[in-house]
């Protein structure tokens, strides 16, 4: 069961309400008045609740439902024990998502700016935002309307930042331009230095990093990740991509829309990915790559060069999938002689 200590519920949600939000066939329309209290899953769902059955994986356990209702498929509604309630969807997971982002919302906070807040003269706060305790705004900042600024936020002189985004406690954006319906998270930096360094006479000379960071909209940057600002030419993140927990994004890398990158990856600079790649939990990217369009890169993986549009490879150095399986089964099958 949701905590309602941290999330507001809709009560009174029926199940004819269900299957408008979900698109789904509620399967005996006598039923439709019938009310649920939460969302749970197969396991832990009571007589009150709904759940949610896409995965034929577990069949064994969908026969232990005990729920009032169950949102599943017509080839899975077999095994869903008689006297649940079925309401059929053509794609139960997508359902789930409806239903959740209508039963469920974060409690709102209240337009306003704190009285601790530290604000430039010169900076332009947009219309309904909340400015948190302690945040301070540079010079010439200019902030979109109907953004939350959480507690002790930094935002250095002359950056941009679109309507609707949020930036999560702790978080700080130095030369950067940031578009709409974006969500950094707490604890994110945004904007510092790259690791530029120049070796002369025996010492690490730091380059300037004179470039920007570049986020379109509808990009999620996660806790803790870190984007550098470009030495020259910017550092670019693509409309619609997510950035997990702790991923280190490198000066003048760009990323095309959609792409998706999981948390402790690692990517060096000058580096260009495609649209929608997916770059899986502590991949590393040498510098000066370039990814296509819709590549698939395994966690752990170590790309060494470049990777085609449309490729799915795993391994340090990485290769082609099956090239991996073959190599793994070889050394199992020689490791026992």
């Amino acid at each position: 069961m949701v905590d309602t200590t941290f999330y507001y519920r809709k009560e009174n949600v029926t199940l004819a309400d269900v299957a408008k939000v979900t698109s789904a066939v509620l399967t005996d329309e006598s039923k439709g008045g019938e009310k649920i209290a939460d969302i749970a899953t197969m396991a832990n769902a009571t007589a009150d609740d709904i759940c949610f059955f896409y995965d034929r994986k577990s069949k064994e356990k969908a026969a232990n439902i005990k729920a009032k209702a169950c949102v599943t498929t017509s080839d899975l509604a077999q095994f869903v024990p008689q006297g649940v309630i079925l309401l059929i969807a053509e794609n139960p997971k997508l359902a789930f998502l409806a239903l959740n982002e209508y039963m469920y919302a974060e409690y709102q906070l209240q337009a306003g700016i704190d009285s601790t807040a530290k604000i430039a003269a010169s900076a332009k706060i947009g219309q309904g935002c909340h400015i948190g305790a302690y945040v301070v705004i540079g010079d010439n900042v200019e902030i979109g309307d109907g953004c939350i600024i959480e507690p002790h936020v930094v935002i250095n002189h002359d950056c941009k930042i679109g309507a609707k985004c949020r930036i999560g406690s702790g978080a700080s954006i130095s030369y950067a331009h940031i578009g709409n319906g974006c969500y950094i998270y707490s604890g994110a930096r945004i904007g510092h230095d790259g690791f530029g360094f120049q070796f002369m006479n025996g010492q690490h000379h730091r380059i300037p990093q004179l470039g920007r960071v570049i986020i379109g909209n509808d990009v999620e940057v996660g806790a803790n990740a870190c984007i550098d600002r470009g030495a020259l030419d910017d550092t670019v993140i693509g409309d619609g991509s997510r950035i997990d927990n702790l991923v280190q994004i490198a000066h003048n890398d760009k990323l095309g829309r959609g792409c998706v990158v999981v948390a402790q990856v690692g990517i060096a600079g000058s580096c260009t990915l495609g649209d929608y790649v997916v770059l899986g939990g502590q991949v590393g990217l040498a510098d000066h790559l370039n990814v296509g369009s819709g590549a698939q890169i395994a966690a752990q993986s170590g790309v060494m060069r470049d990777v085609e549009a449309g490729a799915v490879v795993m391994g340090s150095p990485c290769v082609p999938f099956k090239d991996f399986m073959r190599q793994v089964s070889f050394l199992q099958k020689n490791s026992k002689k």
